[in-house]
């Protein structure tokens, strides 16, 4: 597996504007392995990459797609946004829908498509409801397995699944 870590670090310094000294104050990591990083002299540890993550405020994934993808992505979020101009007008009138939401969240809300094209005002709605309600069954659901029902839960989840793929196949 290719290693994006030294192209994603310096586009990463390069979009926020950082040097090696303001990355090293927001990761916690010495400038000397940040260098050693840039210079493509250290193969990065997976602990080095999550404080990068962290400190950089990016999902940790980041650091392992191909740079090239980014930009794909980065033009599917322009294009997206382009389509959805209501979600913005949405944002505005309902902000309390949105509460929480991530840059993620946005980027799935505005890849929508509704009957014929671009989301409506009804449409935006409903959709930020129904991924709000996911989010927090997804919640409950991680808060359950963590109890002494998560055999219970779990065997629940895998007849549900089960059924679900014969009734899909």
């Amino acid at each position: 597996m290719p290693d994006y870590t030294r192209e994603n670090l310096l586009r990463l310094m390069a979009g926020g504007g950082l040097s090696i000294h303001q990355v090293a104050g927001q990761t916690g990591l010495d400038q000397r392995t940040i260098r050693g990083l840039l210079a493509g002299e250290n193969k990065p540890r997976a602990a080095t990459i999550h404080r990068l993550a962290g400190g950089l405020g990016v999902p940790v994934e980041e650091f392992f797609v191909d740079p090239a993808q980014l930009l794909c992505r980065h033009l599917d979020r322009h294009f997206d946004r382009q389509t959805n101009p209501i979600v913005e007008e949405v944002l505005q009138d309902r902000g309390e829908l949105f509460t929480g939401w991530t840059e993620a969240d946005f980027d799935e809300l505005h890849s929508r498509m509704g009957t014929g094209g671009g989301l409506t005002r009804e449409g935006t709605i409903a959709a930020a409801e129904g991924m709000n309600h996911k989010r927090d069954l997804h919640r409950k659901l991680d808060l359950l397995l963590e109890t002494s029902h998560a055999d219970l839960i779990g065997g629940m989840i895998d007849a549900a699944y089960e059924r679900a793929a014969v009734e899909e196949g």
